[in-house]
């Protein structure tokens, strides 16, 4: 849906500031009720999640049954097996016997369910928010105006660059640029990827697959201790629960913080299938002679220089406490997404909570407002509501929390306990 001028008059329920997966969802299951009236103001001319990414074969983490909408309202219309059943694949899918659908067909899903919906405004950039008259008043770089009693915003996170490279030159990238770069990458004599989570291990089976064809030398280095494996056992599973977030928020802010950098192998891991398939591709290619190619760990990056075309890096093998260099012409950091709280919220900054390290202070209703019920928070709260702010399965429960407190009562159930085990004393 392309941006249409806004009568400057008119007063919604909410505005939604940004378009991902997570407002996305809630736009699908606001767009029944009556009772609400909202707005979805996204930037970007078209729906667009991590399209630098799309690796042949590359899947989602998580189930089909973590779409827009399905764990909140199993019968909407916007379900990811709606989605199936409309372009006729539905059968296959089924005959697939696969329950992780792939990335390219994730973001084709979520462009086809933007595209039935009657409140999205593409290309609609906010230039700033203030608050008038009990309203926040949402303005666009067009000069629209948007008026609403709430705000959910969903920008969502940014590609995250060390310190290491501020300033350097040359034509380093980070993967979320992977596929519009890998052509040029693969002419370079040698390649080097920084990072250690699923988007690093992609690149690099992606680019071992190919490095005979091309005839580059290859690295993989990380600061991590070892190639974690994302852990996806049912009962840890079970920490992207309601009752795990009543306990994480109990939690002393100080030790969430702590918790916060500890659990990281719980979302950030790599795929333990696509680990192996690592492993075994470097032991085929390993049976013809030595493949160029390094893989390390512990390894942190402390400065980076670019001159003549190569890049020395400067790592510290942290456990043997030994600097080292390594020098390459292609560099690829898979380094991650970081939050970056949006400029355009600085005129209301006030009516904004933030914790002790200048984070917002999201409450259990995903509030970030002084009033604890006017501005809502998709995302970005792992150090408020653990690892079930980034994943996709607990999108739709957060939606259905947030619609309940947007209309006062519970449209959609929201579930109050699924775990079995129990996380407090």
């Amino acid at each position: 849906m392309t941006a249409r001028p806004e009568n400057p008059t008119k007063t919604h329920d909410f505005v939604g500031i940004g378009l991902g997966p997570f407002n996305l969802g809630l736009a699908c299951l606001t767009e029944p009720i009556d009772e609400l009236d909202g707005v979805f103001l996204e930037s970007k001319p078209d729906f667009e999640w991590h399209a630098g990414m799309f690796l042949e074969g590359a899947h989602l983490q998580t189930p089909f049954m973590s779409d827009l909408v399905t764990l909140a309202d199993p019968t909407s219309p916007y379900s990811f097996l709606n989605y199936l059943k409309e372009k006729g694949r539905l059968y296959s899918f089924y005959i697939r016997e696969n329950f992780y659908p792939l990335r390219v067909e994730y973001d084709d899903y979520c462009r086809w369910a933007a595209n039935k919906l009657s409140s999205v405004r593409f290309s609609t950039t906010v230039a700033n928010v203030t608050y008038e008259d009990g309203l926040y008043v949402v303005k666009t770089t067009a000069g629209d105006v948007y008026r609403a009693r709430r705000l959910v915003l969903g920008t969502g996170t940014s590609p995250h660059y060390p310190d290491a490279v501020q300033g350097l030159g040359g034509d380093f990238f980070h993967n979320s640029r992977y596929m519009q770069n890998k052509a040029e990458l693969q002419k370079k004599d040698s390649i080097t990827i920084v990072g250690s989570g699923q988007s690093a291990a992609e690149i690099y089976y992606d680019l071992l697959a190919e490095i005979d064809v091309h005839g580059y030398r290859l690295n993989w280095v990380t600061r991590s201790p070892r190639f974690f494996p994302l852990e996806y056992t049912k009962l840890t599973l079970e920490m992207t629960s309601p009752e795990y977030i009543d306990y994480y928020r109990e939690l002393p802010e100080a030790t969430r913080y702590r918790l916060t950098a500890q659990q990281k192998g719980l979302f950030k891991g790599i795929d333990g299938d696509l680990i192996n398939e690592i492993f075994d591709l470097l032991y085929q290619k390993n049976l013809g002679g030595p493949v160029p190619t390094r893989l390390l760990t512990n390894s942190s990056l402390n400065s980076a220089a670019y001159e003549n075309g190569t890049y020395t890096l400067s790592f510290r093998q942290e456990e043997q406490e030994k600097d080292y260099d390594l020098q390459t012409q292609g560099l690829v950091l898979a380094t991650g997404y970081k939050y970056a709280e949006p400029e355009f919220l600085t005129p209301v900054k006030d009516r904004l909570r933030y914790d002790t390290q200048g984070n917002f202070d999201v409450a259990r209703n995903y509030s970030i407002d002084t009033t604890g019920r006017g501005v809502f928070l998709q995302n970005a709260g792992v150090h408020t509501h653990s690892i079930t702010s980034p994943d996709l399965g607990m999108g739709a429960y957060r939606n259905a929390y947030i619609i309940r407190e947007l209309l006062g009562t519970e449209y959609y159930p929201v579930e109050k306990t699924i775990a079995f085990q129990e996380f407090s004393v």
